[in-house]
């Protein structure tokens, strides 16, 4: 039991430490949000081929694993919301920076207590609103001091918001399928739609506009 509690300490610090890292990386790479998005969720797509083509895990639904078209739709939506996530997640950093982006990521928890409860049996626990009451005055002090601030923060609430609506979403996914299935179609759906976004005319998918 120790040792469980002490792996999935180690796991959350690396995932705090994998999110600091990924803000980092957003500030740092010239092109826009939506390019860069593009090209790491490609990325992730080929990296997940290579792992179920090494696992041997089938890319259709079939036998246990068969679900409805519905459901199927369902998956493709959620891969698109965490599209706009990731984009409303960059662009919030080129926007302001990486310490305001990531305050406003800090939001997530709030969101996700406020969702739950509507779209899950999941009852509304009070101390988690209380919490990110707490955390949302806080915010409201930076908007008051950070004025220059104002679109990146409204973006890095919009994608805090966001990432709450994915993991609601994508909670019950994968209790009930294999979690790289899951991933493979979300993550092509979300290709499929920054694809059609190229499309639009006079889009530079190269460099950022700012620069």
């Amino acid at each position: 039991m120790r040792d469980d509690r002490l792996l999935n300490y180690l796991h959350l610090h690396f995932i705090v430490f994998i999110w600091g890292f990924t803000a980092v990386l957003g500030a740092l790479i010239s092109i826009e949000s939506v390019p860069l998005v593009w090209w790491r969720m490609v990325l992730a797509v080929i990296m997940i081929v290579i792992y179920m083509k090494v696992k041997k895990i089938p890319f259709q639904f079939t036998g246990v694993h068969k679900l409805p078209r519905k459901r199927l739709l369902s998956i493709c939506l959620a891969g698109m919301v965490i599209a706009l996530h990731w984009i409303t997640f960059f662009g919030a950093i080129k926007a302001s920076n990486v310490s305001v982006t990531l305050a406003m990521m800090s939001t997530g928890a709030f969101f996700t207590a406020l969702l739950e409860p509507l779209f899950t049996p999941k009852k509304l626990v009070w101390y988690e609103l209380i919490f990110g009451m707490l955390i949302i005055g806080a915010l409201y002090y930076i908007f008051q001091v950070e004025t220059e601030y104002v679109t990146g923060m409204v973006s890095g609430l919009t994608s805090a918001f966001l990432s709450a609506t994915f993991s609601i979403m994508n909670v019950t996914f994968a209790k009930e399928h294999p979690p790289s299935m899951i991933s493979f179609y979300e993550l092509l759906s979300g290709v499929v739609l920054l694809s059609l976004f190229f499309t639009l005319p006079q889009f530079d998918f190269c460099t950022d506009h700012n620069n």
